[in-house]
């Protein structure tokens, strides 16, 4: 019984980073604020075998195709728990999506999508950091909602789509 008096009794140890080494006083404050992240899109070469494969193997809620003309994409929504995985497939030749496909022959990860308070704000403040936008203004995107995407050269080899929440 006196060992299980001293663990009771006993303080735990805590360590603290000293403040000068602290996270969040190293992210700069914005006009505009990251959100959650949205998804994760996938391209893929056969959309209907993917589809198949997150509802019919995975048991995964699956939307219907919609085609984003304006994007030169076929999207899908396949949702998750706490997210959602986008996939696309090339609509017409020129689609952004064909091209990757020629460089990545079985598919794979095209971008991440993180929602933002303000996107404009963001654009503004993202260009002023020398950060490349692929586009002038932003675009609507599969949820109806402003998008803009950053450089992958700028963002460390990811390309990053921000969508107003």
């Amino acid at each position: 019984s006196g060992f299980l008096n001293r663990f009771q009794t006993s303080a735990p140890t805590v360590r603290t980073l000293p403040s000068s080494n602290s996270f969040s006083q190293n992210i700069p404050s914005c006009l505009w604020n990251l959100g959650r992240l949205n998804h994760v899109a996938i391209a893929v070469p056969d959309l209907e075998k993917a589809q198949s494969f997150y509802k019919d193997v995975l048991g995964a809620q699956v939307s219907e195709t919609v085609a984003l003309p304006e994007h030169g994409v076929y999207t899908v929504f396949v949702e998750l728990g706490n997210t959602k995985l986008e996939l696309l497939h090339p609509l017409g030749e020129k689609s952004p999506i064909a091209s990757f496909l020629q460089k990545n022959k079985t598919g794979g990860m095209h971008h991440i999508c993180i929602e933002v308070d303000d996107i404009k704000a963001a654009m503004t403040e993202l260009k002023e950091k020398k950060i490349r936008i692929l586009s002038d203004e932003p675009k609507i995107g599969a949820h109806g909602k402003p998008v803009i995407f950053l450089h992958p050269k700028d963002c460390h080899g990811v390309l990053v789509e921000l969508e107003q929440a």
